[in-house]
């Protein structure tokens, strides 16, 4: 953890569902003096978990999937006492939380904007204005419209849902018959994320090969700053899973330039004015071409591998940019490691296992800074198909990138589960 500020409290910041990465803003609200507030439903898959709890001043229980109450309660917050800023905890929170900010009159993303980083039909037609390379797309509500879009786009397609995260019913179609099969799977999960349940609109879009990277950065008064690009290494298609990411990527100078301005100038196409941005892209014949971008921190403990390669605190730049503080009162350090790593395990089968082989090896290893397993054997596993199917992860560092690239190979074929 960065080193802190911890001391007297001179404000207080709102967070929504502080969830993944965003769990982070608590203890970086902390560090730079500021109350905690959080809004959460605390139950089922919203359940906070009780290791955050220590870093949260004041929590209001309440469903945040009704807006209308989320924006109420958080009215009744600052009436109490004012707040200095309102952040999102999960992405599916960023279009509420900056409807709060501006209710409240804090900064925040334009409300009248703010859907199209979460729409992902929208995002693709509000960058594609902007003149910047998208995939070809179409957006479809239903399985009558998937031919009419598959003749817009071509095969091989990707379809994922327009507003979902952790690459869930994201998979790739060579055939009519494997595109209506995915999209039969999407429209009939009944599953819930967040309390949330797929609604059927879905995204068809262009399949690009190239590798993929995602691109970590914060805006503050006006200034668009890219802090790290990673790395993305995915699981076998026609799953997109996301399998391990290593930070920094190893880009020659001219592809890392155009990656960098292709980002700030996504930014600016949709209105991202305040905080931190997650955009994914893949280099497609050498040119950067967007697949997504999120106004919030990324996730996979992408913030972790930033700051120890580069010592940049993410989640205190979005807690400073959220809340108007100078960004030269927020703590740096100086980086712990060229390269920072995760692998993410996935066990064969959805059958339990029983036990897992080979981990004290690696927690031997001087480079491994973590490892965890998350899903206790004899409890089912699904599938490999999104980010349910990971049970475990280790988080590593090296000297070179050839080095990360050995070590998350040597992870993957050293352990094994049965």
């Amino acid at each position: 953890m960065t080193a802190g500020l911890r001391g007297a409290r001179t404000g207080r910041v709102l967070v929504v569902e502080p969830m993944s990465s965003g769990a982070a803003l608590l203890a970086a609200a902390h560090d730079l003096g500021l109350e905690t507030v959080v809004l959460s439903h605390d139950r089922d898959d919203r359940r906070l978990p009780d290791e955050l709890r220590k870093d949260i001043d004041t929590l209001v229980v309440l469903d945040t999937n009704d807006e209308a109450a989320l924006v109420e309660a958080a009215v009744e917050v600052a009436r109490e006492q004012p707040l200095s800023g309102v952040l999102p905890g999960f992405e599916f929170y960023v279009p509420a939380a900056a409807r709060v900010a501006a209710r409240l009159g804090l900064p925040g993303l334009p409300v009248e904007s703010v859907a199209a980083v979460r729409d992902k039909a929208l995002m693709r037609r509000r960058v594609e204005a902007a003149g910047l390379r998208v995939p070809r797309y179409a957006s479809l509500g239903s399985a009558a419209e998937l031919d009419g879009a598959a003749a817009v786009v071509g095969y091989p397609c990707v379809l994922k849902p327009t507003d979902s995260a952790g690459s869930i019913h994201v998979s790739r179609a060579d055939t009519p018959t494997e595109l209506h099969a995915a999209y039969r799977r999407l429209s009939e999960d009944r599953r819930l994320d967040l309390g949330r349940r797929l609604d059927g609109r879905a995204l068809l879009e262009e399949y690009l090969d190239g590798p993929e990277f995602s691109v970590e950065g914060y805006v503050a008064a006006g200034r668009v700053t890219v802090v790290a690009v990673t790395r993305k290494f995915l699981g076998p298609e026609p799953y997109f899973v996301e399998l391990g990411h290593v930070t920094q990527a190893d880009l020659a100078p001219a592809e890392r330039r155009a990656v960098e301005e292709y980002v700030a100038a996504v930014v600016a196409a949709l209105q991202v004015t305040v905080g931190p941005f997650h955009c994914e892209l893949r280099l497609s014949g050498g040119e950067p071409v967007l697949i997504e971008l999120g106004a919030r921190l990324g996730g996979d403990r992408i913030p972790d591998l930033v700051e120890i390669a580069t010592g940049v605190p993410l989640a205190h730049l979005a807690v400073a940019a959220h809340t108007g503080t100078d960004l030269r009162d927020v703590p740096s350090g100086a980086p712990r490691a060229k390269y920072a790593g995760i692998h993410f395990f996935t066990a064969p089968s959805r059958t339990p296992y029983g036990t897992v082989h080979g981990l004290d090896r690696l927690r031997a290893r001087p480079e491994v800074l973590e490892v965890e397993v998350e899903t206790a054997p004899g409890r089912p596993v699904p599938p490999a198909q999104d980010f349910r199917g990971r049970v475990g992860h280790v988080l590593y560092s090296t000297d070179s990138y050839a080095e990360a690239l050995e070590l998350r190979r040597t992870i993957d074929l050293g352990v094994t589960f049965e």
